[in-house]
């Protein structure tokens, strides 16, 4: 019997088990922006194999028990799990938006004449990049501080704040992973021409460690953080 149901929801599914995500990333499966989905809805609008997709899972499941140290997000505290959204995202987030932003400009002057699709990964990550440090600070300076307040105050006019600044940040979410996909689209999943350099390369394998990290830190706070605090993601 599979350890996963097709009618749990996929964000559900990687908060009981975080190595799913690097399953659903397989199949091109959101897990984050679109972790309220059922896997069965998903599967159907993607034309999957149900079947094959809840024998992976199953087969991480596996791979996961035999590994100790798996940190359970569920169990954490409001403020523990912010604490560490911010202390491994948003510092890894800080490192590599402005060193992504320098490789962009380079191939971009180097290969942009005979590689035009370079100019629209360059606009599209820089305005990932304004996004995202704006989104952070929102996080950091008003919603973050008011759910660590809730966590020690359970207020209702209190949650009502946080349940309006949490809608904002939910679309600001999507809008990010809107970019994303569009990257890896434009990209071809991130493939390198024959004539690209070092740089070229170390410039994609940068952009799909951001996508990586990105959807990770949106899955925490979308199916997990905001779950927590009893509102309903869309």
């Amino acid at each position: 019997m599979n350890k996963f149901q097709s009618a749990q929801s996929v964000g559900e599914i990687v908060s009981m088990m975080p190595g799913a995500s690097e399953v659903f990333k397989k199949f091109n499966i959101d897990f984050c922006c679109g972790g309220h989905r059922s896997l069965s809805e998903v599967v159907r609008a993607q034309n999957l194999d149900e079947a094959e997709v809840l024998g992976k899972l199953d087969e991480m499941y596996e791979k996961t028990e035999q590994l100790s140290g798996h940190t359970d997000f569920r169990k954490m505290t409001l403020t523990d799990l912010i604490d560490h959204i911010v202390n491994t995202h948003h510092v890894y987030l800080n490192r590599a938006l402005p060193e992504l932003s320098d490789l962009t400009n380079t191939i971009l002057r180097v290969h942009g004449p005979t590689h035009s699709v370079l100019f629209r990964v360059h606009k599209l990550f820089h305005s990932l990049k304004m996004e995202l440090e704006q989104h952070l600070i929102k996080e950091e300076e008003i919603l973050f501080p008011l759910i660590k307040e809730y966590d020690v105050n359970l207020s209702e006019p209190l949650l009502e704040k946080i349940s309006a600044i949490v809608k904002e940040t939910e679309e600001e979410h999507e809008a990010a992973g809107d970019i994303l996909k569009e990257l890896r689209r434009i990209t071809e999943d991130y493939l390198v021409p024959a004539d690209g350099c070092a740089t070229y390369s170390k410039t994609f394998q940068k952009l799909q460690e951001l996508e990586s990290d990105l959807f990770q830190h949106i899955h925490l706070e979308n199916n997990i953080l905001f779950r927590q605090l009893g509102l309903e993601v869309r």
